[in-house]
C-alpha cells in the first residue's frame, strides 16, 4: 500500500462531496494507500476543521481518519527544518520523510524548496497530479 502525506489544506478540499478531489478522499476511505499522519499533524487537521465547520463535525472526521485500517501514526524523530517560510508546514515533510511515504500532497508554495533539494527526496505532488496517480484513477 503506497503511503501519502497530506497537508491540510488539501485534506479540507479532499473532503466536500462536490470537491473535484473528493475522488482522493473516496480512495483513501476505500483503502487504495496509506494515509500517514503524526499527533502534530492530526491536531492540525482538528484545530482548522473546528474553524470550518463545527468542533463535532471536526471531531468527526479525525475519528473517521483514525478509525481506518489504513492509516499510519507516524511519530517523526528527526526534525528537518527544510521550510523555512513556514516552519510549521515541516510537520507534514518530517511525517513524510519518517513515513516513506510515496507521496506528499500539498498546493503550498512554501513547500517547493522541496523540489530542489537533493535530500531527502520526496516526492511533492499537487492535488492534480495526485488524481492522476494509479491510486485514484483506476
Amino acid at each position: 500500500m503506497s503511503p501519502v502525506v497530506i497537508d491540510t489544506n488539501c485534506l479540507l478540499q479532499i473532503i466536500p462531496r462536490r470537491s473535484p478531489y473528493r475522488p482522493i478522499w473516496d480512495a483513501f476511505l476505500q483503502g487504495r494507500f496509506d494515509l500517514c499522519v503524526s499527533n502534530e499533524i492530526l491536531d492540525e487537521y482538528q484545530e482548522i476543521l473546528e474553524q470550518q465547520v463545527t468542533p463535532s463535525l471536526a471531531e468527526n472526521v479525525v475519528l473517521l481518519i483514525l478509525n481506518q485500517k489504513n492509516v499510519r501514526l507516524v511519530d517523526p524523530h528527526f526534525r528537518m527544518q527544510l521550510i523555512t517560510a513556514d516552519p510549521d508546514d515541516n510537520k507534514f515533510v518530517d511525517c513524510a520523510f519518517a513515513a516513506g511515504a510515496d507521496y506528499l500532497v500539498s498546493e503550498d508554495r512554501h513547500f517547493d524548496v522541496l523540489r530542489t533539494i537533493p535530500f531527502p527526496k520526496l516526492n511533492l505532488v499537487t492535488l492534480d497530479e495526485f488524481l492522476q496517480t494509479r491510486l485514484i484513477s483506476n
